[in-house]
């Protein structure tokens, strides 16, 4: 007798689904098999899980604080106590980390979530539209797309002041341009398309069509987009965080942690070296799933 492994295997792969929920399993359980030929892709994302739990697990898996003091113990070296050392302050370096990464997928989450909803729209209304609307949304992209990233965002936060939301904002105006351009050009490949043209015939307005046609068609290429974005988007944060216009101390965010241990790079490398690691490894991790979700999720890669 069948097993109920190879039954629901059976069920997700079958040439016929019974059902929209059937299909839609189907393709979700298609992409994980293809997602898992890709030994680097699972690399990146178990450290992307791994960012996560530690996230939602820090009380647990750290005994200390992320601002508890010691000054009795400050800078001293790893040891069983303190995993990763101690920094100026006695605060354990391990503790910090995690509690770290709460920020930083604070950051990515709203980050991305306030910028692809807006680069999508932009980009998929340009395409659609075309004409001066078309020239003008792009015109303003090219705008935004002319400066680097960090200075834009530097000037943003010198206007908003220092702190963890002015920063999120700062990096989020500057981040959207990139998926206007992705979704723009997907747009223009399928405008015209035959199915396109008839819910137009049967009367579908603009919105509908743009809503409910055009952007879930472009949603794939803007996923991987962002996720390809994430390393970015994270060294971007550490850069205003090391120049003092992110999290503002005590709060544990990597980048300040590196501008406060770098007078310490000498002797007590670990104060600097260690949340420099953290940013290394979370961004690659990111980078390797969005090589992965690109291979996945790209029909010309097909």
């Amino acid at each position: 007798m069948p097993t109920e492994h190879a039954t629901a295997r059976a069920w997700l792969l079958a040439d016929v689904p019974g059902s929209a929920f059937q299909a839609y399993c189907g393709r979700l359980y298609l992409g994980w098999l293809a997602l898992a030929r890709n030994k680097l892709a699972l690399l990146g994302l178990a450290i992307v899980v791994g960012l996560v739990l530690c996230a939602l697990l820090a009380p647990l898996i750290t005994p200390y604080g992320p601002n508890q003091q010691n000054l009795a113990n400050r800078l001293q070296p790893a040891s069983l106590q303190h995993w990763f050392g101690t920094d100026q302050l006695g605060r354990d370096i391990y503790a910090r980390i995690i509690y770290g990464s709460r920020i930083t997928l604070y950051i990515v989450v709203l980050v991305a979530a306030i910028t692809a909803p807006v680069g999508l729209i932009v980009g998929t209304l340009a395409g659609y539209m075309g004409g001066r609307t078309d020239t003008v949304l792009m015109r303003l992209t090219d705008v935004f797309l002319a400066f680097p990233r960090l200075i834009l965002a530097l000037a943003f936060v010198a206007a908003l002041g220092p702190g963890l939301e002015n920063a999120v904002i700062a990096i989020s105006i500057t981040a959207w341009p990139p998926y206007a351009r992705v979704a723009r050009a997907e747009t223009l490949t399928i405008r015209h398309a035959e199915f396109i043209e008839a819910v137009r015939i049967q009367g579908g307005s603009t919105a509908r069509i743009i809503l409910w046609h055009v952007i879930p068609i472009c949603l794939s290429s803007v996923i991987i987009r962002v996720t390809l974005d994430m390393a970015g988007i994270i060294l971007t944060a550490a850069g205003l965080g090391f120049l003092g216009l992110g999290a503002q101390p005590p709060d544990p965010e990597w980048g300040a942690m590196i501008s406060s241990g770098r007078q310490y790079i000498l002797d007590q490398w670990w104060v600097a070296t260690v949340p420099g690691i953290a940013i290394f490894v979370v961004s690659l991790g990111f980078n390797l799933l969005g090589d992965g979700l690109r291979d996945v999720l790209d029909p010309k890669s097909a």
